[in-house]
């Protein structure tokens, strides 16, 4: 069952990078991008993650809080965090209970081995917990672009 654009997005109660719990519902009354990415300091996370960096002051401008998840621990996201200079934050999602309430833990193939992973994907979230958006191509190098456009 994929979520679709209309749907009121889960909500979910999670560990931030530095063990503070963080609950969706808490963002009510804001606009939210909730990113999925499948891991810390890797090419594309790192890409995207700094698209977002570098774009962020607009992104606060157009009224957005930036969250983004992925299965590492609080530790991988304190040192991604602290070697670009992130300035939203990282959920850690080590049980892998919010990627499966968005749908985005899927069975992924590379070099022939297939394995489960985070499909990259991005939910734009409105002030009522509602999704008006998914985006499911992200384009790493200009993905605050595609959410500002």
């Amino acid at each position: 069952m994929s979520l679709q654009v209309g749907d009121v997005a889960p909500d979910f109660t999670a560990n931030d990078q530095n063990g503070n719990r963080v609950r969706l519902s808490d963002y009510r009354g804001k606009k939210v991008v909730l990113y999925f990415y499948p891991k810390d300091d890797t090419p594309g996370c790192t890409a995207q993650a700094c698209s977002l960096r570098d774009n962020y002051t607009a992104l606060q401008q157009a009224g957005y809080e930036v969250i983004g998840v992925s299965v590492d621990g609080e530790k991988a996201h304190q040192k991604f965090i602290s070697k670009y200079e992130l300035p939203f934050t990282l959920i850690s999602d080590t049980d892998q209970k919010v990627v499966e309430a968005y749908d985005v833990w899927k069975e992924k193939s590379m070099y022939g081995r297939t394995y489960m992973g985070t499909v990259r994907t991005t939910f734009v979230i409105d002030e009522g917990g509602v999704i008006t958006e998914i985006i499911g191509k992200v384009d790493t190098k200009k993905h605050a672009e595609q959410i500002l456009k």
